[in-house]
């Protein structure tokens, strides 16, 4: 199973919206990404159980002064995440997806971390896991990587995000480097998404506990269901959000919208996490777009 037809119409629904709207609000858009890097950062790399807060990882990116002692590697990896990002969305609307790029994005991640195994494949002899998947021996990544690849470019009747959503987990199968996989595979999806003319998503570190049970059950039966459904909600929360601000609309937290139509918070927020009405998350608060 699946991306959903319903699914499917939804986001050509809000994709023509979306292109409509942004022609000549190009400015607007860039500033709604430079904004969410911070966000986009902290969910990466706290899904790899990073200390840092939202507010910490701000800070550090604005070179601002953090008040409690962090590791410099945290620094590191905040920085050096917003830079891949950066990199990724110049990147992106020219170069195709490529095995040089991966392991030029792996270097930018790990760089001043540990450049001894920072842009490079596993050597010989360094093995690594996932959970209780014992990822593949050395001697076959690059050649894993670059027929996965080839199976994504080639594969010209898949819906885009059943290929994206089949690339990253057998991505996260491979687990090409000793460090920064994940890092790099969520970079990666909005490299991919980016280049059939979609905005980025967040994966977000509240739904941490769904996504490794995408890649458990990828694991064991390769099913791709729960992976598309993380795409597909995150995909339609980005556009829902860039709709929203392209219209000029009035923003107001959903737990407010609940109460100025009579309906328990829950119920509304339930909705929002569905995605059944057109919410957005901004610093984890559920938002959604009202008419003035």
């Amino acid at each position: 199973m699946s991306t959903s037809k319903l699914q499917k119409k939804k986001i050509q629904e809000l994709k023509g919206q979306y292109d409509f709207l942004k022609k000549g609000k190009e400015s607007l858009l860039k500033i709604i990404d430079e904004v969410e890097i911070p966000e986009t950062v902290f969910n990466s790399n706290a899904i790899e159980n990073s200390t840092l807060t939202l507010r910490e990882t701000e800070k550090i990116l604005l070179e601002m002064e953090v008040s409690r002692n962090v590791s410099l590697r945290e620094v590191f990896e905040a920085k050096n995440l917003a830079r891949v990002i950066e990199y990724v969305w110049d990147k992106s609307k020219t170069t195709d997806l490529s095995v040089e790029l991966i392991l030029l994005l792996h270097k930018m991640l790990i760089g001043n971390i540990d450049d001894s195994i920072a842009g490079r494949f596993r050597k010989k002899g360094e093995f690594v896991r996932v959970g209780t998947h014992i990822a593949p021996a050395p001697e076959h990544l690059e050649r894993m990587i670059e027929e996965t690849i080839v199976e994504y470019e080639q594969d010209f009747q898949g819906y885009f995000l059943d290929k994206i959503a089949h690339f990253h987990l057998n991505f996260e199968m491979i687990h090409p480097f000793n460090d920064g996989n994940g890092r790099i595979g969520r970079a990666l999806i909005n490299y991919q998404l980016l280049r059939f003319g979609f905005p980025s998503v967040i994966i977000r570190d509240k739904e941490k506990q769904e996504y490794y049970r995408s890649l458990r059950d990828y694991d064991v039966s390769q099913k791709i269901e729960n992976m598309d459904n993380i795409l597909t909600m995150a995909l339609l929360e980005s556009l829902n959000k860039r709709i929203v601000y392209l219209k000029s609309m009035k923003i107001i937290k959903v737990v407010d919208y609940a109460s100025q139509f009579g309906e328990s918070s829950q119920s509304v927020l339930n909705k929002a996490k569905r995605q059944t009405i057109p919410a957005f998350r901004e610093k984890g608060v559920w938002k959604i777009g009202v008419e003035y």
